[in-house]
């Protein structure tokens, strides 16, 4: 049974099972960390296929059947917890994961965030999320979809949507339909260089606060007018332009011109 309030949907359907692992690429002595490893059916295809899976799970009542599995196929081994409290930093140290996990949509944001974070010794993301949310973060400028969760997967990866997903691929249906998203990190030489990226995320927020608004309102309650006129004239930026017309090369060049 799924436990609602923990936003549950499990991968019932085999076949399409059988189609997001070949799109995983799995190679034999890949560490993989799994976010919500459920009943464990694509932690064993992970394992026979040669990988070493850290299978993380926060519902106490999945965890038996997850450690009867532990038990039984070399290669995994089970966390119990909380994927945004888990410190990172302290499984496979040296190696660099690929990440899988089937997202509540309700956090789907907050864990990217939290994997963004480790994104140097991270080798590729696949998450399956809400079919909407994996668009917005594949947008380009220009698009209305385009907006803080675009430049924000995009500053760190190169994101793509590599599968849609009906709602019959899972048990219970979900409401709307899903996406398997690929995010391949850029390397931290081939970022756009940034020294403070906490802040220029924040900085980020400030630009897309009412997208309907230009940049310079967006920007003028922080800065005062003047300010934020003279910070889009340094950067090149017209005075109506809106936050989800420019790049994030170009964001950046405001944030450095702040």
């Amino acid at each position: 049974m799924a436990r609602q309030p923990l936003g549950q949907n499990f991968l019932a359907d085999p076949g399409w099972r059988a189609r997001i692992l070949r799109s995983l690429n799995v190679q034999a002595g890949d560490v993989w960390l799994e976010i919500g490893a459920g009943h464990g059916e694509v932690t064993t295809e992970l394992a026979r296929q040669g990988a070493r899976v850290l299978a993380v799970e926060l519902d106490s009542k999945l965890l038996p059947r997850l450690q009867a599995l532990a038990r039984a196929t070399p290669g995994i081994t089970v966390v119990a917890g909380d994927i945004l409290q888990l410190d990172l930093a302290q499984w496979a140290p040296g190696e660099h994961l690929k990440i899988f996990g089937s997202l509540p949509y309700y956090i789907t944001s907050p864990i990217l965030h939290k994997l963004f974070a480790h994104v140097d010794r991270i080798a590729a993301i696949f998450v399956i999320i809400q079919l909407e949310v994996a668009a917005r973060l594949v947008a380009r400028p220009g698009r209305r979809e385009y907006g803080y969760l675009s430049v924000l997967a995009q500053y760190y990866t190169r994101p793509e949507i590599l599968l849609r997903i009906p709602p019959g691929a899972f048990r219970p249906k979900p409401k709307v339909t899903s996406a398997l998203l690929s995010l391949h990190p850029i390397e931290a030489r081939e970022r756009v260089p940034l020294k403070d990226e906490i802040g220029f995320l924040e900085f980020v927020k400030s630009c897309f606060a009412q997208k309907r608004k230009t940049v310079m309102n967006n920007l003028k309650s922080r800065l005062g007018i003047q300010r934020a006129k003279a910070l889009l004239a340094a950067a090149g930026v017209p005075p109506d332009a809106r936050a989800e017309q420019l790049s994030v090369a170009k964001l950046a060049e405001l944030f450095r011109a702040l």
